[in-house]
């Protein structure tokens, strides 16, 4: 993949093919962090090409951790409103562990966020009910989605206007089906669960800026099965759940895990159903990750 290549939208005009220029790259060309879609960025026009010369500075990044056994930032998106975090409950299956990472992430870069459950008329109506109350319970606005069906699809395209919102999931949720939901005439690969395996595929290689209408920008990324947190330790993990805010402070012990400690706060509202036992566990097993990632090899 060339990390130099790009897509221009001018205001007003129609895209532009351009190349950054080499200088904007730095040590971390191999990630393509000097520009990433949602960016600001000055270019000229040198021989018959578009080469950009500039990128004003961001007001907000959503990263992740780069692929490789070197810890390093990959910025997949700058200058956002809201992320929404699509999830499936069925083909493929759930996974509250990739979910929670997202939303963590938005929480750490100081991101509004909301949850979009799609296909969800392949499930009984209680089994998704159940998943959206765990979030909405967290503080998140959660969309019950089905793009086969349009269900759900107008109050998410009303929660997306005026905003620049991004759009991150597991591979083969239907994201790209949603927004071609979203945005009607703007085609996009869908992406497949393998029938074997119920995994998803990746057919999205690239973030894609989609603007259907002057006041809707949606970005579209590239399907993960899996998502590094960057910039996020396992002490300040319960930070990033803000339905453990009014809990914190008030455990017995100031380094408490919010595992099996006596009086930890965080366990005791969650017994008490006050916070998601299933968010409680997606921590409890996110922190012990990351205590590991931190353990000396």
């Amino acid at each position: 993949m060339d990390f130099r290549a790009c897509v221009l939208h001018p205001a007003g005009g129609e895209p532009i093919e351009a190349t950054v220029r080499g200088r904007l790259m730095g040590p971390r060309r191999s990630l393509g962090n000097a520009l990433v879609v949602g960016d600001v960025a000055h270019y000229v026009e040198e021989g018959g090409q578009a080469v950009v010369t500039e990128v004003t500075p961001r007001r907000n990044t959503f990263s992740r951790r780069g692929a490789g056994e070197r810890a390093a930032e990959q910025v997949v998106a700058a200058n956002l409103d809201q992320v929404v975090v699509v999830a499936s409950i069925v083909q493929p299956q759930f996974r509250a562990g990739l979910v929670d990472r997202m939303l963590c992430q938005a929480e750490h870069a100081g991101l509004p966020a909301r949850v979009a459950i799609n296909k969800c008329d392949l499930v009984p109506d209680d089994e998704a009910q159940a998943l959206l109350d765990d979030y909405v319970r967290a503080g998140y606005p959660a969309h019950r989605l089905s793009a086969r069906t349009g269900e759900g699809v107008e109050a998410l395209r009303r929660a997306c206007g005026g905003r620049r919102s991004l759009f991150a999931g597991h591979s083969g949720v239907g994201k790209s089906t949603l927004l071609s939901a979203l945005a009607p005439g703007v085609e996009l690969r869908e992406g497949l669960v393998n029938p074997r395996t119920g995994k998803g595929r990746h057919t999205t290689s690239a973030a894609w800026l989609i603007a259907p209408e002057p006041d809707l920008e949606l970005i579209d990324t590239p399907g993960v099965r899996a998502f590094g947190l960057w910039g996020i330790g396992p002490r300040d993990l319960d930070q990033a759940w803000p339905e453990f805010r009014r809990f914190l402070g008030k455990c017995r012990f100031a380094d408490c895990r919010h595992e099996s400690e006596p009086g930890c706060a965080i366990r005791a509202a969650a017994e008490a159903g006050e916070i998601s036992a299933r968010r409680w566990e997606s921590f409890r097993k996110l922190r012990a990750e990351l205590e590991q990632e931190g353990a000396p090899r």
